[in-house]
């Protein structure tokens, strides 16, 4: 039991770039409403400007897929091992998991089992595939804070604690159209063709997309004239990868800007994007663009999310208006001909143009909710003074 007057300790846990964001927010408004309050765990660059101890690198998590995580297991366990140890000794008033569910539901259960209480924040893909999870999830989480509001209803169903947040990046919105501060903001000119590639976060996403994301602007380039290309990635190594593909490709007489970071910036400035399946087909379709989803990944991976789908889409977008609402191209079929093709339709459709922002609107116009304040107040039982 902490003494009067010292930090009231929370630990915390996020596996990558997206998880990052959504700790930070969190934490900063949980600083708003609550004093003395000490962030400890796993975090990126932006919890911890935010005031967040890291005690092992935030990089260490962020692979994906079942062959990809395969390589890393034993690095993995061993992080979560010593964690878990360091955690249960700090005694912290709560642990907050920010999504990464098969490294943080584990954690959670033995925290959770030391009489440490355990939230998870960004529900598992309980709609998309796993679905067997919620008998896990019960045993192992305090309350569950889910960011799409068809979530609420599974785990009221499994009667699993539950508070429907809303998404932050929804209430980062504008109702203006950002179009043309962003393009003056990037020195492009305002009747250029733009198009956004977002090929992911992580480097193994690079790795597998990186050379087709290059042979696929190679292809646009020679059928759009003058269009010009927004490549927003997240660290130094991430843009090795693809500066690499580039060079590989012969492509470095292409109009390309690459940003480090400034997604939304991109997204802003853009007609049409190209995106990765994952958070960044949310943050493109809150910027009301039309855009195309894509993935590639190890083969077997593949196949083994394919056998274990309950939904038939991979993307946001989709997922959350229950139908497909932009083109999703995946694994085999993401070849560059497909993908330029699929980009050039989006770019030059007027009903496209005209209906798709329509639609994405009012997707963004529900998830925006002021996160920061339901988030803060459904955790703020565990963390006010003793």
């Amino acid at each position: 039991m902490a003494a009067q007057g010292d930090p009231i300790l929370v630990g915390m846990v996020a596996g990558e770039a997206s998880g990052d964001f959504l700790g930070a927010h969190l934490i900063a408004a949980l600083r708003e409403r609550a004093s003395r309050l000490r962030f400890v765990g796993i975090g990126g660059p932006k919890m911890e400007a935010q005031g967040f101890e890291s005690w092992f690198p935030m990089e260490k998590l962020a692979v994906r897929g079942y062959v990809e995580v395969l390589r890393h297991f034993l690095e993995i366990l061993a992080i979560r091992r010593k964690l878990q140890r360091r955690l249960i000794e700090a005694k912290p008033r709560l642990f907050i998991g920010v999504d990464a569910p098969d490294f943080n539901l584990s954690l959670e259960r033995k925290l959770k089992h030391s009489g440490i209480p355990a939230v998870h924040y960004v529900s598992p893909s309980l709609w998309g595939w796993r679905g067997g999870r919620l008998s896990s999830i019960a045993a192992s989480v305090d309350k569950m804070l889910v960011l799409f509001p068809f979530e609420e209803p599974l785990y009221h169903d499994a009667g699993v604690p539950v508070a429907y947040v809303g998404h932050p990046l929804a209430d980062l919105t504008s109702d203006d159209n950002g179009t043309a501060a962003a393009r003056e903001q990037l020195k492009l000119p305002a009747t250029s063709k733009v198009i956004a590639l977002l090929p992911g976060s992580r480097q193994s996403e690079l790795r597998y997309m990186a050379a087709c994301f290059v042979q696929t602007a190679k292809l646009i380039a020679t059928r759009q004239p003058g269009v010009h290309f927004l490549v927003p990635l997240i660290s130094r190594e991430t843009r090795a990868i693809f500066e690499e593909a580039v060079y590989a490709a012969g492509a470095s007489n292409l109009a390309l800007t690459v940003l480090f970071g400034h997604a939304r910036e991109a997204l802003a400035a853009c007609d049409v994007a190209l995106v990765a399946s994952g958070t960044a087909t949310l943050e493109a379709a809150l910027a009301r663009k039309p855009m195309v989803i894509t993935y590639k990944m190890a083969e077997l991976t593949a196949r083994l999310m394919a056998r274990m789908a309950t939904v038939p889409y991979a993307g946001l977008p989709n997922i959350i208006a229950g139908e497909f609402v932009v083109p999703e191209i995946l694994q085999g079929d993401a070849t560059p001909e497909n993908l330029a093709q699929a980009v050039l339709n989006s770019l030059n459709d007027p009903v496209v143009g005209r209906r798709l922002p329509e639609r994405l609107d009012r997707m963004r116009l529900l998830l925006r909710k002021d996160t920061a304040a339901r988030a803060s107040e459904a955790l703020l039982p565990w963390l006010r003074p003793a």
